[in-house]
């Protein structure tokens, strides 16, 4: 069989989806052909409107046709945002499958602004490209709470979508303790010192100014504890809480490190802390159970399905409920043990192995029943 991935312009956590699908699929079906098709790379936040104009021309125009000129089997486009190319490949009657992420930006409005030069432009180019997933023969959701974001917003039937969750990278895992202590060390973290972590942007919906306002209260009540911020640096509104609560000392900002730097914060932190208020799925979570430490994440969109028992789900807006959780880990290291094991044992419920073989059925049928 031969299979053609349709990637979008290059994009961190969805060359993670890609390549951990790529992976898994050449392992579980080796004798596939698969073929990796991406954009050509273009600066996304240039404010050149000359760049915006040719970014539109890669993406609905050369782009899908080059697309369209491959022969294929199955055609996988990765993301909504690029489901436009639906329409040309339905036009030459192709199988097409689209992964859904997520539809935040049907909740947030705003989410484009600070990415496009032209936003109502941006956006009716959006839509028109989310839409195109009606046209698709199958949905592929990475979390129940994402399918019923699909039907419920772009009214596809259930039939047409499969629940099929995210995984995580083999890289991840537990590191030897002199290892996350040297890390802890280079950072002036002690060993008694609580070290606190959030991996991701600085989007409003990550819930990061109520993170900050649970420390705070964490700092009122003389917990010796630190906080590491990886990812998109903090706003300048945020900073100027942090400054305001003299919190400066409390706070790190660690950068974008690659995977085997993201590895060893995890293991050098002891918590992580991503109450967000909205997600597709949240890899991070299992990326941090993964490497031994427990998650304080919401109770509420997709993250209790990809956390389960294994980690303390809290109301993300109550800053009382995440400065609680922290003491609570803090004060009972049983209960602290017992998460760790419970993450471990969950983060390898989630293999790109496991995710692409239930992906590779999704294609079989498509093709045989035909």
């Amino acid at each position: 069989m031969r299979i053609v991935i349709v990637r979008l312009i290059p994009e961190f956590s969805m060359d993670v989806y890609t390549n951990g699908i790529i992976s898994g699929l050449r392992a579980v079906r080796p004798n596939w052909e698969i073929v990796d098709l991406k954009p050509q790379p273009i600066d996304r936040k240039s404010s050149s409107l000359s760049l915006r104009i040719k970014k539109y021309y890669e993406r609905f125009w050369r782009f899908p046709q080059q697309v369209t000129q491959q022969t294929a089997d199955i055609f996988h486009i990765i993301d909504p945002s690029e489901a436009h190319i639906t329409y040309w490949l339905k036009n030459q009657n192709k199988n097409v499958i689209v992964t859904c992420h997520d539809l935040i930006n049907f909740y947030y409005k705003d989410n484009l602004k600070n990415s496009v030069e032209l936003p109502f432009i941006s956006r009716a180019m959006w839509l028109y490209a989310i839409k195109g997933m009606r046209k698709a023969d199958s949905i592929v959701a990475v979390s129940s709470m994402t399918a019923k974001d699909t039907t419920k917003i772009l009214n596809i039937q259930s039939e047409y979508i499969s629940v099929i969750p995210n995984a995580v990278d083999k890289i991840f895992q537990v590191l030897p303790k002199e290892q996350a202590k040297s890390f802890r060390q280079q950072q002036g973290i002690t060993s008694k010192t609580l070290c606190l972590l959030n991996v991701g942007s600085n989007h409003p919906r990550k819930n990061i100014t109520n993170i900050l306002k649970a420390i705070n209260i964490l700092k009122e009540n003389k917990l010796s504890f630190h906080f590491w911020k990886v990812g998109t640096d903090f706003t300048e509104e945020q900073k100027v809480y942090i400054q305001a609560q003299g919190l400066e000392s409390y706070i790190s900002y660690l950068g974008k490190p690659d995977k085997e730097g993201l590895r060893e914060i995890y293991n050098a932190a002891d918590i992580l802390v991503a109450p967000s208020l909205h997600e597709g799925f949240g890899i991070t979570l299992l990326e941090a159970m993964a490497c031994g430490i427990p998650v304080i994440t919401s109770n509420v969109s997709a993250m209790p399905e990809v956390v389960g028992d294994a980690g303390i789900l809290i109301e993300p807006t109550d800053t009382q409920a995440i400065a609680d959780a922290v003491f609570h880990l803090h004060d009972n290291p049983e209960y602290y043990q017992e998460l760790v094991k419970k993450g471990q044992t969950r983060a390898k419920l989630f293999t790109w192995e496991k995710t692409a073989e239930q992906i590779a059925q999704i294609y079989e049928k498509l093709v045989f029943q035909k």
